[in-house]
């Protein structure tokens, strides 16, 4: 009995889970777009996370790296450090130059890595 109940729960959790993944994509994006523009190096929380998810995924912005041009740490700093895949990195306003600065975007691999964790 306590086994199906369980059994039961995970079915149930799955399909949440594969019924709600456009729901968790579009919040995940929402929250991360708005990390980036209020991002700085002072070590706040939002910040924390935002360098956390992009040292863990190996990733760098939304979408792709473009993504820091439109906020204000950028226009004042460059890339941040957890954008980049080499340890002596310091990135470049100047996208042409770029060596060393993750490609692979964020939102992507969140979802494509975790699809049933996230939720």
């Amino acid at each position: 009995m306590f086994l199906t109940l369980i059994f039961l729960v995970q079915l149930v959790s799955a399909i949440l889970g594969f019924v709600f993944i456009n729901e968790t994509k579009d919040s995940f994006k929402n929250n991360y777009e708005n990390a980036l523009k209020q991002y700085n190096s002072t070590g706040d929380y939002r910040s924390n996370a935002v360098d956390k998810i992009q040292n863990t995924l190996h990733c760098c912005g939304i979408t792709d790296y473009r993504d820091w041009t439109d906020t204000d740490y950028y226009s004042e700093n460059g890339f941040p450090e957890s954008c980049c895949k080499l340890q002596d990195c310091s990135p470049q306003r100047d996208a042409d130059k770029l060596f060393g600065i993750y490609e692979a975007y964020c939102l992507s691999l969140a979802i494509t890595n975790n699809p049933y964790d996230i939720v």
